[in-house]
């Protein structure tokens, strides 16, 4: 498809973008089903009760496990389990598409909690920079945890975040502005 942008019709402009989200969102769509069905076999070689949510946020798939008893052994110490797993069903997407998964896993709610936490996290550790004035570097954490401690930042005018150190110490550290 041919978009143009220099002069072109609005309307064909803005057609074409269209297009092209709907094409996005139904390739996210897929991605999603593909996971299920791979997360659906996966759960009854474990004998693993659970219901399995799919669903599209911004640029994502988003498969969530819910409902089912020991589902908590999914996520393992510090959502271990669920990283691994997430990355075995994006592997498994892959090798259907062809095309590299961006898709996110939740299991019994883990990460949807653990955002919260970390989003609190970092508001409190921004308003006691603001407070002080001195830097406060935070425990060592994922990139996923990371990435949601630098946009609870970014919401407060007068601090500023950033990462440092190296794998599997890396850390936010947040700054006066």
């Amino acid at each position: 498809m041919t978009v143009e942008t220099d002069g072109g019709d609005p309307t064909v402009t803005a057609a074409a973008a269209a297009d092209t989200a709907s094409d996005t969102e139904e390739a996210l769509i897929e991605e999603g089903e593909i996971a299920g069905d791979y997360l659906e076999q996966l759960l009854d070689v474990l004998d693993f009760d659970g219901d399995i949510d799919l669903d599209v946020e911004g640029d994502r798939a988003v498969v969530s496990i819910d409902g089912g008893k020991d589902l908590s052994k999914l996520v393992g110490r510090r959502g271990e389990v669920l990283d691994a797993l997430q990355e075995l069903t994006r592997l498994a997407v892959q090798q259907a598409t062809g095309v590299r998964s961006r898709l996110m896993l939740d299991v019994a709610g883990w990460r949807a909690n653990r955002r919260s936490e970390l989003s609190a996290l970092g508001i409190e550790a921004a308003k006691r920079v603001l407070e002080t004035g001195e830097r406060e570097a935070l425990s060592p954490m994922t990139p996923f945890e990371r990435k949601i401690v630098h946009d609870a930042v970014a919401t407060l005018d007068g601090v500023v975040s950033e990462s440092e150190g190296v794998e599997p110490s890396r850390r936010v550290v947040v700054l006066p502005a």
